[in-house]
C-alpha cells in the first residue's frame, strides 16, 4: 500500500514527501485520513487546510508530507523532495510533460525516489512506465490483483467477474492492460504503426500546432511524400506565449505550418517571422471530418509516428468517446481531453488526405503510371 510506503519513509529519517492524486479532492478522501492513522503517535502537527503532516522519525528531526492535486501540479516547481508517490497514474492528464519538466527535476538535489500506482487505463503513459524496466536499471514494476489483496472477499471478487465485461473485470480488478473503452482511434496499433527511423527518401517537411498554454501547445514535425505521412517529432509544452511558440517554429524551418485557426494572435506571431502559414477549416462537422480523415490513414497503413512521439501516442491510446453515455449520437465529439497533439495532427491531415486521394484516383487512370510503394508495411 502507497500509504505504508510513505510510512517507511517518514519515519526512517528526516524527509520531504509528497502524496499527488488526481485532485486535492482525492488526495483528502483516499490519503488524509489513511496516513492520520498510519503515524498515529509520531505526528507532530497537522495542517487541514494545506493537507500538510509534520512527523518524528524514530532517530528524531522532522519529516513532513504534502498531499496535492495533479491539477496543481505546477506549484510544486523548484521544489526538492526525497520520495513521490504518484496514485492513480493512468488517469493523470498530460503526465510526460509534467513528469519531465516538474516532477523529475524535484528529486535531482536529494536523489530522491519516486513510487508510481495505478490501476490500468488502456495502453497509455502507465503502461510505458510498467515497461521503462526493459531499457532503464532504475525503474523496477510489480504486478498485483484484487485477488492478492488479503483485506478484499474473494468471494466478492468472484461476483464482479460473473456481472462485469471480461475486458472491465480484467483491467479493474486484474490490473491487465486493456483496450480503452470507447477509444476513437482503435485502428492505431503500435506494432503497425510505429517507428524508429525515418526510411530513405524524399519528404517535404510541415509543422502542425494547437496552441495552448495552461494545457500544453503541440507542435509536430511531420514528413510527407505526397502518400504517407510520418509524424517525425513533437514539440509538447506548457505555459509558452505566442510568441515562444513562433520562435521555436520558425527554427524547425518547416515548408509550411498548419495551425489552429481559432487563435488569431498565434498566427499572427507566426506570420511576423515571415513563416508560411496554411489555411485550416475548422467549423460544424469539422472535428468529425478529421478524425474520420486519421481514421483512414491508420486503417491503410499510410500513417506512421516516430516512437519518440510519446505524447502523441499516448492520446492516440486514451482519446475516447464517452462509453457511460446510455444514447449514441452518430455525430457525438469525443471527451474534450487528452487531444493536444491529436488536434495539430487533424489540421494537417484535413489538408493532406485529398492530395493521397487525387494521386490514388490518378493512378488508376489510362496512362498514368502508378507510383511505386518505397514504403512497404
Amino acid at each position: 500500500m502507497i500509504s505504508e510506503e510513505i510510512k517507511g519513509k517518514a519515519l526512517g529519517k528526516p524527509s520531504k514527501i509528497a502524496y499527488i492524486a488526481n485532485n486535492y479532492q482525492q488526495a483528502r478522501d483516499i490519503a488524509w485520513g489513511m496516513l492520520k492513522h498510519e503515524l498515529l503517535g509520531r505526528i507532530i502537527d497537522t495542517n487541514e487546510q494545506r493537507l500538510e503532516i509534520r512527523v518524528e522519525p524514530k532517530d528524531g528531526g522532522e519529516s513532513i508530507i504534502f498531499l496535492r492535486g495533479w491539477e496543481s501540479v505546477e506549484n510544486l516547481r523548484g521544489q526538492a523532495f526525497d520520495f513521490l508517490a504518484i496514485d492513480e497514474v493512468a488517469m493523470m492528464r498530460n503526465f510526460w510533460v509534467n513528469w519531465y519538466e516538474v516532477l523529475r527535476p524535484t528529486l535531482t538535489d536529494k536523489k530522491g525516489e519516486a513510487l508510481f500506482a495505478s490501476t490500468p487505463q488502456g495502453f497509455n503513459h502507465f503502461y510505458d512506465l510498467c515497461n521503462q524496466e526493459l531499457t532503464d536499471k532504475d525503474f523496477k514494476s510489480f504486478h498485483f490483483t484484487s485477488y492478492d489483496n488479503p483485506y478484499i472477499p474473494k468471494d466478492e471478487i468472484d461476483r464482479a467477474k460473473e456481472t462485469l465485461p471480461p475486458e472491465r473485470f480484467a483491467q479493474e480488478y486484474e490490473a491487465s492492460f486493456q483496450k480503452t473503452q470507447g477509444l476513437v482511434y482503435k485502428e492505431f496499433s503500435r506494432e503497425r504503426h510505429l517507428y524508429d527511423e525515418l526510411p530513405e527518401g524524399r519528404f517535404d517537411k510541415f509543422g502542425a500546432i494547437d496552441f495552448g498554454y495552461r494545457n500544453p501547445t503541440a507542435v509536430l514535425d511531420i514528413r510527407f511524400n505526397g502518400e504517407y505521412v510520418y509524424v517525425d517529432d513533437e514539440w509538447y509544452k506548457r505555459e509558452r506565449t505566442d510568441s515562444q511558440i513562433a520562435d521555436y517554429v520558425k527554427a524547425c524551418n518547416f515548408q509550411a505550418v498548419y495551425p489552429d485557426p481559432e487563435n488569431q494572435g498565434g498566427i499572427e506571431e507566426l506570420r511576423r517571422r515571415n513563416i508560411n502559414v496554411r489555411e485550416v477549416s475548422k467549423g460544424k462537422g469539422s472535428v468529425e471530418a478529421g478524425i474520420q480523415m486519421v481514421r483512414e490513414l491508420f486503417l491503410r497503413k499510410r500513417l506512421k509516428v516516430n516512437k519518440r512521439c510519446v505524447n502523441l501516442i499516448a492520446e492516440l491510446e486514451m482519446y475516447s468517446y464517452d462509453d457511460e453515455k446510455k444514447e449514441k449520437d452518430e455525430n457525438e465529439k469525443p471527451i474534450k481531453a487528452n487531444d493536444h497533439a491529436l488536434d495539430a495532427l487533424r489540421y494537417f491531415i484535413s489538408s493532406c488526405l485529398p492530395i493521397i486521394q487525387r494521386k490514388e484516383m490518378l493512378s488508376h487512370l489510362p496512362n498514368f503510371p502508378s507510383v511505386p510503394d518505397k514504403n512497404p508495411v
